[in-house]
């Protein structure tokens, strides 16, 4: 049987070949540009951050520029923390949030610790609002040793060079209808296996590490958000997306053996936001302002906790 029932490539149960790949990558289209929304945007900072290009992705005779963006203030005895948004590149909040966040808050905390923000880790995924790249891979589940995916390798090769211990990780990223309308059941069907959709949560929420889910770190930001935006609430079975809720908005997921991207940093408090753009409470410049408080609210945590030491 077709597996169009529930995709319209491959068929049930069979893992796709490079044949379905390239069927699905040709089905893929250019919607919005790299250039214009975010490289723009990192060459304006140039005047008060250092800009740093740290690898390129050659996907269909284009080119994708990868850039970092540090605090210029740069010192041995500060914390250092990673902000990275657009692992999916269709999570656009998370992209424009770690920018918003460069251009209005980071001058502030630069004083405090060594910044790091890798605003776009997926610029063909930011273009084509796709979750996976061209080789229908998921960089999110690809940040461990050997990559196969260019824009997990890449950004890894980059912080294991810099040689810096991460003291905090804040990921950025969106849970969006799409999730089931499109990128599970492709999921399952690149994987040749059943799909089954969760219920989307209505509202923001946090998935810590499960190793190490740093609690009060985790609900520092959630109270910070909730001055902006509503907290997603648990399912009729306390869960969040199939996971047990650990507490209000805050699940955890193993984050080194799923190979995310808030688990390769070693960091140690992380966490990965979760932004919901399709609810009827919010607009783009909500999502916006919560990836920048979830920000904000993690480091007022970490600046409260060493005064406490």
């Amino acid at each position: 049987m077709n597996q169009s029932s529930a995709y319209a490539i491959g068929d049930t149960g069979q893992k796709w070949g490079a044949t379905e790949k390239q069927a699905w990558l040709s089905m893929q289209q250019v919607k919005r540009s790299y250039q214009q929304q975010v490289v723009s945007k990192i060459a304006a900072l140039k005047t008060h951050f250092t800009v740093e290009q740290y690898g390129e992705l050659s996907y269909s005779s284009k080119q994708y520029p990868l850039f970092v963006v540090k605090s210029r203030d740069w010192q041995a005895n500060k914390a250092t923390i990673l902000i990275t948004g657009g692992v999916h590149g269709y999570e656009t909040s998370g992209v424009q949030g770690s920018l918003r966040f460069l251009e209005t808050k980071a001058q502030g905390y630069a004083e405090h610790f060594n910044i790091i923000v890798a605003p776009c880790i997926s610029p063909w995924g930011y273009e084509t609002i796709n979750r996976w790249n061209p080789d229908a891979i998921d960089p999110n589940r690809s940040f461990y040793a050997n990559s196969p995916a260019g824009e997990s390798a890449a950004l890894m090769q980059y912080m294991a060079a810099l040689g810096q211990n991460i003291y905090a990780h804040i990921d950025l990223h969106e849970t969006t209808d799409t999730d089931n309308s499109e990128f599970r059941p492709a999921l399952a069907a690149r994987d040749g296996v059943v799909n089954s959709n969760w219920n989307i949560p209505d509202g923001f929420y946090l998935v810590g590490d499960s190793e190490s889910p740093v609690a009060d770190f985790q609900a520092a930001i959630i109270g910070e958000v909730r001055q902006i935006t509503h907290i997603a609430p648990a399912d009729e079975n306390g869960k969040l997306i199939g996971v047990l809720l650990e507490q209000e908005g805050v699940i955890n997921y193993a984050t080194k053996a799923l190979g995310l991207c808030a688990g390769f940093s070693n960091a140690e408090y992380c966490t990965t936001t979760e932004v919901y753009p399709d609810s009827d409470k919010v607009d783009d410049e909500n999502c916006i302002l919560v990836q920048v408080a979830a920000i904000t609210g993690g480091l007022d945590y970490l600046l409260q906790l060493a005064k406490r030491i």
